[in-house]
């Protein structure tokens, strides 16, 4: 008898990206996240594209891949709610709290799950821990701020550095930077959140729990877990 051969993170990737389908409310507008687990999803989307009347979306670069597909994209301030946003994570822990910004793109994703009565995280199970705080927490902050954030987080333990793209700081769609933030503990996510968007020159700290998941499809050897908050 031969053992199947385990999946690899990207087949992984396909197989939450699909299962996101059942979320999908026929004729409603959906929200749509930022990464490479999205991605997947646009894909399978392009499947039941007849049954979405349109999407709106956190990045400029999954509009691009939406439009590409026949998939109308709605600027956020034409849409009061959606039904459903579907979005990857960082990393997700088992209440639901999430870290997100690798892709720079946390600031619209906050936005687009403000506007949704649901938020699904599409996942492989490496992105599941105990407690976030492993993965850089990324922060979107107005350039004249940066240094004062810097020695804000080395209050708190955390040493934050500027993201860098071909040597130069990165730049959002939104036209600001990014700061990433390592040596962080989030042992109340709820707190630190709140506690870091008070601070003058942060645009959006990359930890989702306000706006937390309900519904994590994590891809796993086993296939599809459903984990429900």
């Amino acid at each position: 008898m031969t053992t199947p051969t385990p999946l690899t993170q990207d087949e992984l990737k396909t197989l939450v990206g699909q299962a996101a389908l059942q979320f999908i409310v026929p004729g409603d507008i959906v929200g749509v996240g930022t990464g490479s687990t999205v991605n997947k999803f646009i894909d399978a989307l392009a499947t039941v594209k007849e049954q979405v009347r349109g999407a709106v979306s956190s990045s400029v670069a999954s509009t691009e891949r939406l439009r590409a597909i026949g998939i109308p994209v709605m600027d956020a301030n034409e849409v009061e709610q959606l039904s459903v946003y579907v979005d990857g994570a960082d990393e997700i822990d088992g209440q639901g709290h999430m870290v997100k910004g690798g892709g720079a793109a946390l600031t619209r994703e906050k936005i687009v799950a403000a506007l949704a009565r649901q938020f699904v995280c599409i996942a492989d199970e490496s992105k599941l821990v105990a407690m976030l705080g492993r993965f850089p927490l990324p922060v979107e902050v107005i350039p004249m701020a940066a240094a004062h954030i810097v020695r804000r987080f080395a209050t708190l333990g955390g040493k934050a550095t500027l993201r860098l793209k071909e040597g130069q700081p990165l730049v959002t769609d939104n036209g600001q930077h990014i700061l990433d933030v390592t040596g962080l503990s989030i042992t109340d996510p709820l707190a630190l959140e709140s506690q870091i968007n008070q601070w003058p020159g942060v645009v959006t700290v990359g930890i989702f729990a306000h706006q937390k998941a309900q519904v994590c499809l994590l891809g796993t050897a086993q296939g599809v877990k459903t984990l429900r908050y």
